[in-house]
């Protein structure tokens, strides 16, 4: 009796299962691996890109403005705000001319 089983099936030798749990051993590991070169990358894109102006790439700088810290790049004047940051002031300013841009940009239907 041969270990092959018959032709369209796979048979059930000790040989198989021992190559099946190899093979899902390494792909468990290649895909710990691709994780942490993502992971890895991510870092590495965070450290060139954290703290560059968008526009032209030089240093940003935090500047306290009504009490909040707002990114500027002293080389093409541009300002930078974080998530949140945008609303803080406007609560401050509640006729102001950044809330009056920020109702004008308000998805009709949309919360707010």
């Amino acid at each position: 009796m041969s270990d092959r089983g018959t032709p369209g099936k796979p048979s059930n030798t000790e040989e198989e299962y021992f190559v099946r749990e190899d093979a899902e051993k390494k792909r468990k590991l290649a895909l710990l691996s691709k994780k942490d070169k993502e992971a890895s990358e991510l870092k590495r894109l965070k450290e060139l890109h954290f703290m560059k102006c968008p526009k032209c790439g030089l240093d940003l700088h935090e500047v306290k403005y009504q009490g909040i810290d707002v990114d500027v790049c002293f080389a093409c004047s541009g300002v930078f705000l974080d998530r949140g940051e945008l609303e803080q002031i406007t609560k401050k300013e509640r006729h102001g001319v950044v809330s009056a841009i920020l109702n004008w940009l308000k998805p009709e239907g949309g919360p707010g």
